[in-house]
């Protein structure tokens, strides 16, 4: 019995420190940072909703980068070869362009420019019902 509920603990533990990952600290109103409590961690329910608006947070930063950083010089570089047989030619931006979609986001190049915009896409994608399923 006991060891049962130590691996249902260990398995807790390992969760919210995944989650405390995910999530990141909490900004407070003075500008400090803090760990967020475990209560905090558990009211998210959805959590490819959040991880998918961090994902289009991410994509606007790199698309704001001056084109000499060397993340952006690696998201632009396209390979001289092509892929294997029968594997999926799937990239990280064609799934960040379907949220853009199921969004509504219409001519994201000038969206990501405006930092305040792109920002209230991103909270509008937190909360979206339908982002994480596929279409």
């Amino acid at each position: 019995m006991g060891f049962e509920r130590n691996h249902k603990n260990k398995l807790m533990v390992f969760e919210r420190k995944v989650l405390r990952k995910i999530f990141g600290p909490a900004k407070e109103r003075d500008g400090t940072w803090r760990i967020k409590t475990n209560d905090e961690l558990i009211k998210h329910k959805n959590k490819t909703n959040h991880i998918e608006a961090q994902q289009l947070k991410w994509f606007c930063h790199l698309h704001r980068m001056p084109g000499d950083r060397m993340v952006k010089k690696v998201y632009k570089w396209k390979p001289m070869s092509t892929r294997p047989l029968r594997r999926p030619k799937n990239r990280w931006e064609d799934d960040i362009r379907n949220d853009m979609k199921k969004l509504k986001i219409k001519n994201w190049t000038s969206c990501t420019q405006d930092h305040n915009k792109w920002k209230s896409y991103v909270e509008k994608a937190k909360t979206f019902k339908d982002l994480s399923c596929s279409t």
